[in-house]
Parts: C-alpha cells; structure tokens; sequence
C-alpha cells in the first residue's frame, strides 16, 4: 500500500524525538500498549491529545468483559459476541478476544486496577445488554474506566516513560519505501516541547479512539473528532464497517438543542434492573425480544426510537425507582450525581432517556497482530476494526479488545524486531495537499450527519448528507488561491478537517450498505440481506481526495500486508 501524498497543511516539525516506538492515545488500549512495550525493552513514547487520563476510557462506566465467573465460559462469551455483532464479526478474532481476555483482565489487577469484590473476595460480576451471564466486573459501582485509567496512568508515570502531553497528531511520517518513520504532532500551550514537532520511529500505535464528534450528540468527549482514522486514510490505510455507529440507548436527554458530550447512564443500570417506559409508564421493550431491556444496543436504540415515532415524543424513560436510594448512591454513584446536577433525581423519577451516537465498531483495518495495511503502522481500541464487534458491539467488550489487541500489538514490535530498523522520514511537502476547513464548519458537519446518518438512515437522508458534505469540501477547495492559501493551520482547522474526512467515508459505506444490520438501521432497507451484504466495506483515500470503495468477497478479511512485507 502506497501514501497518497496528502498531508495537512501545518508548519514544518520545529522539534523531534526519536525513540523504537510512538503510541498515539493514553486510554486503556494506548496506554496497555505503551507499558508492554516498554517492558519488552522498547524505548516508547506516548504521545496524547489532551492529559493522560482525558480519553474516552475514563467514562467508560460499565465495566469490562469476559469470562471471569462460575459457570462462565470463554465460549459463552463468543457466542454473545456474535449474536450481537449481526453476522459480520470475524470468528478467530471474537476467539481471540474471549480466550485472552480473562488473563489479560488479571494482569490489569496486577497492574494496580481496584475493581469491586463481592462478599467471599472475588470480583463482583453484573450483566449487560446481549449477555447471557454474569461478566461484566466494575470499579466503584459505575466508574470503571476511571479506575482502569487511574491505574495505567500510575503505572506509566511509575516507570518514568516519556509522554508528550496536549498534542494533537497530524499525519504519519514515512520512508522512501512507505514504510512507517513516525509521526507529526502539535503541541498546545507551552512545555517541553510547543508548536509543530515529529516523533522519529519505525513503529506508530494507533489508538486514538473514536469519532463520536462527528454527530451532534455524543457520549464521546470534545476530543473524539475521527484524528487516527483520518491520518490512517492519508497514510494509504484501508478503513472498513465505518457505517456501523453505535448509538447507546440510554442516553440523558437534555433537551432537543443540546449538542457535544451528553451523561451517559449505563447499560449497566437496565442490568440491574431498570426498566425502559414511555410516559405512561409502559414497558414497550417486552416482547420486542427475548431479553427486553438486556437486548444487544441496536436493538433497544430501535425499540427507543420507534416508539418515540409512534408517540411524536422526544425521549422515553428509563424507571429504575425501585432500586431506592442506597443503592443508587452505592452501585450508581457517578450516574445518580450526573442526573442530579442536571434536576432529575432518579430515586423519585424516571430518567429522560434518548440515543446518542457513542462508538464506532469499524474503523483502520488491522489483522489479528493489530498491524494496519501501512508497514509499521499499528491500531488498536475504538480506531481499529479487528472484525471483532461486526455490525454491533457487544456491551463491554470495548475496554477487553483495547486491553488483548494492545497486549498482541506489543509482542509483534517485540518479536518482529521491527523496533531495530533506523527510520529516515521522507521530508514533508512543502505546499499543502489538503485544504483545511473553517472552524465553524464543524457544526455544520455534526448537524449534516445527526440529521442524515443518525440512528434512522435512508438514501434520500444520506445522499443529502453527502451533498452536503461535498459542498463543504469543495468550498474549501476553492478557497485555495494559486498560492496555496487555506484556511489558517489550528487545532479548530485540523480537527474539522478530520471531521469531514471520516463524515464522507461513513456516509458513502452507508451509502453502499443496501439492507439493515446491527447499528446500521435503514429505512428503505429494512431487512438483512445476508446473500449481498454478509461481507465488509472496505474504504481508502486516492491521491485526489476521492475514495476508493470495495466490497470483500466473504466476511473473511484480506490479510493487511504481503507476506514479504510482514517482518
């Protein structure tokens, strides 16, 4: 796989680093990634877009999955994990998930993680959507990814690995051969290093998380704006199951205007026991499917939308009174503050529930060793597709595929002996390929894709989107003059540029995806079409900006590099 040239206008690296290995992204899946590299010898820097503990990991609430209880299996797990994932999920990879994932999840304890023990001193295990068992552990009743977060964190910072804080990453370095050399960041505000700079390696970690910015509603934090996809895509990285955008049921509704970052209240809550009812009070989920308010996300973000169709209504409710204050304030407590800042108190009232947009399932393609379709580079969490989550995560298993493919990722640098080759990036191109859009153009791309690429789709909605969303592209393509004059370099500039870049491939990938599966619901499409479409979407960039789209042949994926590129 060859570059496609194109980078995004930004001054020329002013600094640099050299080190054996960049991992770009400090959540559970970055930071997982960092330490195990580093203890294989590997001299890491972690380069993070905000602090280290501002990702999406830390609110994560839930907790995390596998198959940790009596009676539980990794075999189980599988089979749930499937299911869910609608008849796309890549079956070795799933095994690869639930097989590792217990010790991984133990050498996380070791690590320093606090989760919550039950009475007789082993893990306390609650259920979630799609689970038929008990294997979700949590920390501080509803605060798992904050104590995950809090033990990598002290662990990176134990070992006095070098990180590079408030950077937002811009495009991947390569050599004359394409092969990975590192990467160009911005630092914001000052510090050790400020401005524009570069991290010379010859392997790059992606793991940058998700892309929930590009909607208008979000559980995903300001930070979430699609920068690893979109800097694989320039790499000449094949992207695949963009379409598939999770959008979590439960969602706190603060109003039909409210925009970026909305309280999440856990899957964890219906787990319990918390039941989804419309104003009057009826439990519209029963029958629905066989697990109610435990189905797999799609289907409940359905169930919740349909019947807001049905009523004309805005949100639906989820009651979970009867739990009663202590336990609220015990199992709950992040979520009962949450609602409580914003006027609900649940122990006396339902909670205004909507679906908001909330994790990508697809993303830069990888093999089972986390290796991308660019030599050297690599990606893992909520920026990768490893065919694990198919057309719908599995509640839980985010936090496990960050942890195992993180773990695979760091051994493979190790045993490759990738980190032993010298990087001598290629020198960037002096005149911008890629025109950058105003900053005020990320609004308009968040309401394009909530109003045409949201829960509910159709090809009028989305051939609207993509208009739309061409506009945006050609205007700022047009406001080039002969000197190459854009919109001013910046990280408002940058981060919407990356925006509109994943924004066209997940509407196209809609566009193309003629039938509904998992959390990709369309409706002039309304069944599964397993004869057309049991098979990936895979998306990359051309030179000129346009995008290359194919189908692959089975739901199989293609290996991601020639068998001569692989050491």
């Amino acid at each position: 796989m060859t570059s496609t040239g194109i980078r995004l206008h930004a001054p020329a690296p002013g600094w640099s680093i050299d080190a054996d290995v960049v991992v770009v992204g400090s959540g559970v899946a970055g930071l997982t990634a960092a330490l195990r590299c580093e203890a294989a010898g590997l001299t890491t820097v972690v380069v993070t877009k905000a602090r280290l503990d501002d990702g999406s990991t830390r609110w994560a609430q839930g907790g995390i999955a596998a198959a940790l209880g009596e009676g539980d299996t990794p075999e189980q797990h599988l089979d749930d994990t499937l299911v869910a994932g609608a008849g796309l999920c890549d079956e070795e990879a799933v095994r690869i998930l639930v097989t590792e994932g217990p010790d991984a999840v133990r050498r996380l304890i070791a690590t320093g993680a606090r989760f919550d023990e039950s009475g007789d001193g082993g893990l306390e295990l609650t259920r979630e959507g799609g689970h038929h068992r008990r294997r979700i552990a949590h920390a501080g009743g509803d605060a798992t990814g904050a104590e995950i977060s809090r033990a990598l964190v002290e662990a990176v910072r134990a070992r006095g690995m070098r990180t590079v804080e408030n950077a937002l990453v811009l495009d991947l370095l390569t050599d004359a051969e394409g092969r990975t050399a590192g990467v160009t960041l911005h630092v914001m505000g000052e510090g050790q290093h400020d401005g524009v700079g570069a991290v010379h390696a010859p392997a790059v970690v992606l793991a940058t998380g998700g892309m929930g910015q590009v909607f208008s509603a979000t559980t995903n934090p300001a930070v979430s704006t699609g920068d690893g996809v979109a800097l694989a895509l320039r790499a000449g990285a094949e992207v695949s199951d963009l379409e598939f955008v999770q959008f979590h049921p439960t969602v706190l509704f603060l109003g039909p205007d409210a925009e970026g970052q909305q309280p999440l209240v856990s899957e964890a809550v219906r787990g319990e026991g918390a039941h989804l009812v419309d104003a009057d009070g009826v439990r519209f989920m029963l029958g629905q499917h066989e697990l109610a308010e435990l189905a797999p996300r799609d289907v409940v973000a359905k169930g919740i939308v349909r019947r807001m169709l049905e009523q004309d209504a805005e949100h639906m409710y989820l009651d979970a009174r009867h739990f009663g204050a202590e336990m609220w304030e015990n199992r709950f407590p992040t979520i009962l503050a949450a609602c409580r800042a914003h006027g609900i108190d649940p122990v006396t009232r339902p909670v205004p529930v909507a679906p908001a947009a909330h994790y990508a399932s697809g993303g830069v393609r990888t093999d089972s060793r986390g290796r991308t379709t660019v030599p050297g580079l690599y990606a893992c969490g909520e920026v990768a597709c490893t065919g694990v989550h198919g057309a719908n995560r599995l509640a839980s298993n985010s936090l496990l595929e960050g942890l195992v493919y993180a773990e695979r990722i760091a051994a493979d640098i190790a045993a490759t002996g990738l980190h032993a080759r010298v990087p001598q990036p290629l020198p960037t191109a002096e005149r911008p390929a890629h025109p950058l859009l105003p900053p005020e153009a990320r609004l308009a791309i968040q309401r394009t894709m909530t109003r045409g690429a949201g829960v509910l789709r159709s090809e009028a909605s989305l051939a609207e989107a993509a208009d739309r969303l061409h506009r945006l592209h050609a205007d700022a393509r047009d406001a080039l003059d002969e000197n190459g004059k854009t919109a001013e370099p910046g990280v408002d500039t940058w981060e919407a540029t990356n925006l509109l870049c994943v924004a066209r491939v997940l509407v196209e990938a809609a566009r193309r995806r003629e039938e509904t599966r998992g959390c990709h619901w369309r409706e002039d499409r309304p069944e599964r079409d397993d004869t057309a479409w049991r098979r990936h979407i895979v998306v990359r960039l051309n030179p000129d900006r346009s995008l290359a789209v194919r189908t692959t042949d089975t739901t199989d994926f293609p290996p991601t590099l020639p068998q001569a590129q692989e050491q």
